[in-house]
């Protein structure tokens, strides 16, 4: 059983996240922002990024507790809230065909500066290239709602399930390094409406895990009040 909750909650953070991270699509956008540069300088920029995001994501499982005891949020609300944010991303992606282009368009207006040469690249590689581009406020609501989500009633518990958060999150890096090194040959080979494709099947398993998360806290909530009656 201690095996299966770390495994739930691990494939629970990647489905979560992977709609949001979007490495393909990223990709796409990353490579509108190096520009023309050698595969080694795509290869170095994505093992930053890659592990810049395990910092990023890690920080923040670890002082999302402390953050919301600190402003006295429970986890019962925690879970109601971040599961209807997390259900309004996903059918903001499902349904809004051109999301993603628009958003990758306003990012490359507001980061056009990031077309630079190689060697200020990389002072670049936190911002903007891991937040926001990989990792943006989306991303940073779903890791606190499943930090909190993942506290459990026994202290072994709440490890694992803090453990298969952190193995989402780096098998998530690893497919950021994997599709940012390579990125220049993605562009080439995936065509558009794929990518689209699968985005959209992604997002409608986003919208059921943001529904099941805001579901279980509501029932922590209505609970007590039925018990009364």
């Amino acid at each position: 059983m201690n095996i299966l909750l770390l495994w739930k909650y691990f494939a629970l953070a990647f489905s979560a996240l992977l709609p949001l991270v979007n490495p393909l699509g990223s990709a796409l956008l990353f490579v509108g922002l190096v520009g023309s540069a050698p595969i080694s300088v795509y290869r170095s920029l994505a093992r930053r990024i890659a592990v810049n995001t395990i910092i990023f994501f890690a920080v923040i499982d670890l002082i999302g507790s402390t953050i919301l005891n600190f402003f006295g949020i429970s986890l019962p609300i925690v879970q109601v809230s971040g599961g209807l944010v997390i259900a309004a991303m996903g059918w903001s992606l499902l349904n809004q065909q051109e999301s993603r282009a628009n958003s990758e368009k306003m990012q490359a207006e507001v980061d056009s500066e990031a077309q630079d040469v190689p060697g200020t690249l990389a002072q670049k590689a936190f911002y903007p290239f891991t937040f926001p581009l990989t990792a943006g406020p989306g991303c940073i609501v779903v890791m606190l709602t499943l930090s909190a989500h993942a506290t459990q009633v026994t202290v072994t518990h709440t490890l694992l399930a803090h453990a298969g958060l952190l193995l989402a999150v780096i098998l998530m890096s690893g497919l950021i390094y994997l599709c940012y090194a390579n990125a220049p040959r993605i562009t080439q080979a995936i065509a558009p409406s794929t990518a689209h494709g699968i985005l959209r099947v992604i997002a409608f398993i986003l919208l059921c895990i943001g529904v099941q998360i805001a579901w279980n806290g509501l029932e922590a909530l209505i609970s007590p009040l039925l018990q009364h009656h």
